[in-house]
């Protein structure tokens, strides 16, 4: 996991650095140099481009172009305010500097730009010209990820000390091309974000080799007659994450009418008073999937069920409805439930819509204190938010994702990661990641969410450690 930062926490840590500014600038724009001159794949005979600001963004790039200059490279320096001006009127020059470089550095405001008096920046077209960002495209966000006016669109940033929330979410996610941390120096201290990469799935749970099925047992309640696909994503998903039993049941359906896409799933019929039958019957079982395709007809039972069972549980799609409104019944479960709402979800959640320039990961972090749960705000950043602050970030997801039945999929995958033991903060964190990573092996077109399951267990089986419970939170099972 790699430390996310805001702006203003990166500010606080650069005023209490004990090395003064001009060395830290130093160590910045020789990393900016270095990362260029990567970028050129050499230095003789290459131009750059390197567009400065009047702040320590600028003073980077400055010495980068220093440091190419001592390498062989022609570098050529363009202030913001001839920038301004060529933006409103072309300027010869400078369109002439970028047509002819072979690299342009934007080293302009990085985090440190808030537009003035209305006025809102404009990067200027660099062409097929490839571009390197200095701690953020300038134009962008370092908080929230919105762009303000036209900003640069990065083939590479690089981000000091640790990265910023707007280089994850969108739509400044979309500008920043990859991302290079860079040490130089500072210690951002203790964090309570992180961004999620795939070194981090050594620690999804596996069934130890005394291991027997009821020891990470899942039940999947959802659906309703004629509508069991959502149920059966979630039951299929639970199964090849490593769930060792999966139960289903469809409210209002019997065993004849209920087709489930794999004969492993075991059908447990319910009667209409269904979440007093899951409770009576659940002392084996290590967590619950409940809502996938459940309609609103069975929101009361879906909270009842919520608020008695004292297990780990997933809340998706149609009961994440019946808990608005219902804060002090779901703070009152000893094991925080995981809530897994898409945008418009959390817009029903939230009481109104988020605005597109909202801090959307401090919105979550304030639901997920309310509520007493985990929040999965879905997304193509996805955000994981703990009661407690602690937030998690993936952008592991791609379009392949974009289709239905692969949020009931996820459903699945946290809940066999609960049931195998995880506490639920890192079983949403993780579920999410393994999820996304999972997807991108699958085809580019004609992705559909059946696929999930299976390549979710081929890439569980692709990493050769299996890690540790980080906390078992389930009551012992027999």
């Amino acid at each position: 996991m790699h430390p996310i930062v805001s702006p203003a926490a990166m500010r606080a840590v650069d005023g209490a650095a004990d090395e003064s500014t001009k060395t830290l600038v130093a160590r910045a724009g020789w990393a900016v140099a270095r990362s260029a001159k990567e970028m050129l794949g050499g230095t003789y005979g290459r131009r750059v481009v390197v567009f400065v600001g009047p702040g320590n963004n600028g003073a980077d790039g400055r010495i980068a172009a220093q440091v190419l200059e001592q390498w062989g490279v022609r570098c050529q320096i363009v202030t913001t305010e001839l920038l301004e001006q060529h933006c409103r009127q072309a300027n010869p020059q400078v369109s002439k500097a970028i047509a002819s470089a072979d690299l342009v550095i934007d080293a302009c405001f990085g985090t440190g730009y808030r537009p003035k008096n209305g006025r809102v920046f404009e990067a200027p077209d660099t062409g097929n010209t490839p571009v390197l960002s200095v701690d953020i495209p300038s134009g962008v966000n370092g908080l929230t990820g919105a762009v303000s006016g036209r900003s640069f669109r990065a083939d590479r940033t690089v981000s000091f000390v640790a990265v910023k929330p707007g280089l994850l979410l969108r739509p400044g996610a979309g500008c920043v091309g990859d991302i290079e941390v860079v040490d130089i120096g500072l210690d951002p201290g203790p964090t309570s974000s992180y961004w999620l990469d795939k070194a981090d799935l050594v620690a999804w749970p596996r069934r130890p080799e005394v291991a027997h099925k009821w020891q990470s047992a899942v039940w999947v309640i959802g659906g309703s007659p004629g509508m069991t696909g959502a149920p059966q994503m979630a039951a299929a998903g639970a199964a090849r994450a490593g769930a060792g039993y999966v139960l289903l049941s469809t409210p209002g359906a019997d065993q004849d009418t209920v087709l489930t896409n794999s004969i492993e799933v075991v059908h447990r019929r319910l009667s209409k008073h269904w979440a007093s039958d899951v409770v009576s019957q659940s002392d084996r079982v290590g967590a619950l999937v409940v809502g996938p395709g459940l309609p609103d007809s069975e929101s009361d039972e879906a909270l009842d069920l919520i608020s008695r069972w004292d297990g780990p549980v997933v809340v998706d799609a149609g009961p994440l409805g019946c808990v608005v409104g219902q804060e002090s019944r779901l703070r009152a479960r000893d094991i925080p439930a995981i809530l897994t709402p898409h945008d418009g979800e959390f817009a029903r959640l939230l009481g109104r819509r988020l605005d597109p320039t909202e801090d959307r990961v401090g919105v979550a972090v304030a639901l997920a204190n309310d509520y007493g749960s985990v929040v999965l705000l879905k997304g193509p950043t996805t955000i994981v938010a703990a009661p407690d602050g602690r937030t998690w970030l993936s952008t592991a997801g791609d379009s392949r994702l974009a289709t239905a039945g692969t949020g009931d999929v996820l459903a699945g995958v946290i809940g066999a990661g609960l049931a195998l033991g995880l506490v639920p903060e890192l079983t949403a964190a993780l579920g999410t990641e393994l999820h996304g990573r999972a997807a991108r092996d699958g085809l580019p077109v004609g992705f559909v969410a059946s696929d999930l399951p299976d390549l979710v267990a081929g890439y569980l089986s692709q990493t050769s450690e299996p890690g540790e419970s980080l906390g078992v939170v389930r009551p012992g099972t027999t």
